[in-house]
């Protein structure tokens, strides 16, 4: 065994309580070096009569690494706990200080989880593991209310450019609200809804004022009000890092300088405030001037933003927040928010859009979860760019599951494309084949999915302002077929909860392969997803435990010889596997 592969640690998404109850404990090794590992766990005060050899499986895989995990409900919620490593006929025990040939004497210098306090532990929102996610931009979605356009608005349809407007407001999403129904998703994102000058609103110009080009404050309780009647949840997007450059504050700043009285609101490093070489004096989002870095250590910012988070919750109903730039706020703020959030609605859903590994935002403390754009540039290497074969994609995930706890897995937001990126069919080179198994993985894929608006009717546009095209009403010019595929989807993922919260595995990804197989299973249900991520037909051989399997789209049975299923399969076709179990 190489030890120096060997690593744990008894916090974060090594050790954590999952649940008032259950302590979740994993550990890294190198990648197939080790036959068996089992936690070694017990309470501090009773360890002889209470310490137990508990197996661990690998959870995830990598290139350099297997991942493992087990799951432990101490009887006195608390747990002193090592581990037994196998490979072979070498046995080692690993405690927080050392490796030994023989179990060791004492307990004492063992890992320790010391209590669940049920405080400390990580809870999200129960609805979100259920939800699939639709993502409107709502100067582009639908003009239900002409006379509240913005001056200079062009005819539906145009040529989306940065500086353009449509008139997009709340009223064309309530005009639609059937449409979404009957699509079948039941949570609404929107991109920012505050009064700014851009046709984005990532400017905000008032925090507690809707943009008058979308409507007033009445329509979107309405609108709230609507959705909630039908099952589906709101989740509103807040800048929070920066304002606009109209935000009264700035204004001041801008007009009084260094006798402003909200100088300090911001990060300003020289008056007058100016823009040198390209660079303003004052900190930004990027280097954009229109964009000033709010000073959230400030006591008055904070209390503004604070109040700002509550009052759309609390007055208009919305379930969670999407959080613009979180990783450029600092994380007592970040606390401080998660504590206002969470008394005004316990289960409302706080996103963070973080790019990267955001494991410092999942510790329970901050976010329930972040965008999962890591997962995303995986999935799009390998289904679409094709830069990636099975084995490689089965890394890129495995080593994405094994960053964060469960829970925050659960309900990780999941997207192919958004306004900030180029969209799913075009980044296919308009082949429907392709988008659908990308998407095919999205929908059967851990944490809960997110639809652009326009992707389930064939909507084209590359990166930003393409990318942020008016929503195509016209039937004639609607993909219906790709609707009907994203509403089966749907229907299979909500229908069934082993393909949301059930363990995910992939089965054998080989390299240089371009099939795929994973499975999920719950409880009560196993399913197998095999998939043909290529142009040719392709055959496969499967082991798997189960004597029979049924396609639950085409109910066509697939029986198990000897533990192996064979497989042929089209280009880019995906067979979704139940387990028939008697």
């Amino acid at each position: 065994m190489l030890l120096e592969a060997i690593y744990h640690r008894p916090k974060q998404n090594w050790c954590y309580a999952y649940d008032e109850r259950t302590i979740h404990i994993r550990i890294r090794t190198k990648r197939n070096d080790v036959d068996a590992v089992h936690a070694m766990a017990g309470d501090k005060y009773a360890w002889d009569q209470t310490v137990a050899y508990i197996p661990m499986t690998i959870m995830s895989s990598d290139e350099m690494f297997d991942y493992w995990e087990c799951e432990v409900i101490p009887p006195y919620r608390r747990l002193k706990y090592g581990f037994l490593l196998q490979e072979g006929d070498q046995k080692l025990w690993m405690t927080e200080y050392t490796f030994l040939g023989e179990p060791p004497a004492d307990p004492n210098r063992l890992f320790e989880f010391p209590y669940i306090n049920l405080i400390d532990v990580f809870t999200t929102p129960e609805w979100v593991k259920d939800a699939v996610f639709y993502q409107i931009f709502p100067e582009r979605f639908a003009n239900g209310d002409p006379s509240i356009n913005p001056v200079g608005t062009l005819p539906w349809g145009g040529t989306p450019r940065p500086d353009n407007f449509f008139g997009g407001d709340l009223q064309g999403v309530i005009d639609h609200i059937d449409y979404l129904s009957n699509l079948g998703i039941n949570a609404l994102y929107f991109t920012p809804l505050f009064t700014a000058t851009t046709n984005h609103k990532y400017d905000t110009e008032d925090y507690l004022q809707l943009d008058p080009q979308f409507g007033d404050i009445n329509l979107l309780k309405k609108l709230v009000s609507i959705c909630h009647e039908r099952g589906i949840r709101v989740v509103m997007d807040a800048v929070f890092n920066h304002s606009g450059r109209t935000f009264a504050p700035f204004v001041d700043v801008q007009k009084n300088g260094e006798q402003s009285r909200y100088r300090d609101w911001f990060h300003v490093s020289k008056f007058p405030i100016t823009v040198e070489n390209g660079i303003p004096t004052y900190d930004t989002f990027a280097f954009e001037p229109l964009m000033p870095k709010l000073n959230t250590e400030n006591p008055e910012v904070k209390a503004y933003l604070l109040h700002v988070a509550e009052y759309w919750i609390t007055e208009v109903g919305i379930d969670g927040w999407r959080l613009d730039v979180a990783n450029e706020v600092d994380h007592q703020f970040w606390r401080e928010f998660r504590q206002a959030v969470k008394k005004a609605k316990p289960d409302a859903y706080i996103l963070g859009e973080i790019w990267h590994d955001a494991s410092n935002w999942l510790q329970g403390d901050q976010f329930d979860a972040a965008m999962n754009y890591p997962s995303t540039n995986a999935i799009l290497d390998f289904f679409v760019e094709g830069s990636t074969d099975a084995e490689g994609f089965s890394h890129a995930i495995g080593k994405q599951i094994a960053h964060y706890p469960r829970q925050a897995n659960e309900v990780a937001f999941n997207l192919l494309d958004s306004h900030d990126t180029a969209r799913l069919i075009t980044l296919c080179k308009d082949d429907k084949s392709k988008m659908k198994l990308t998407v095919t993985f999205l929908f059967t894929f851990t944490g809960t999915p997110c639809i652009y608006y326009g992707d389930e009717i064939g909507l084209t546009g590359g990166n930003d302002p393409e990318c942020r095209k008016c929503m195509e009403w016209d039937p004639a010019k609607q993909d219906h077929d790709l609707f009907k595929f994203y509403q089966e989807l749907i229907t299979i993922r909500l229908n069934h909860r082993a393909l949301r919260t059930g363990t995910f595995t992939f089965l054998s990804p080989a390299a240089g392969s371009t099939l795929l197989a994973y499975a999920r299973e719950d409880d009560n249900e196993k399913f197998v997803i095999i998939m043909n991520n290529n142009s040719k037909v392709q055959s496969t051989t499967i082991a798997l435990e189960d004597s029979q399997f049924e396609d639950i789209r085409t109910k066509k049975s697939h029986m198990i010889n000897k533990g192996l299923m064979n497989v042929e399969l089209l280009p880019y076709e995906c067979l979704i596997l139940k387990a028939v179990r008697k």
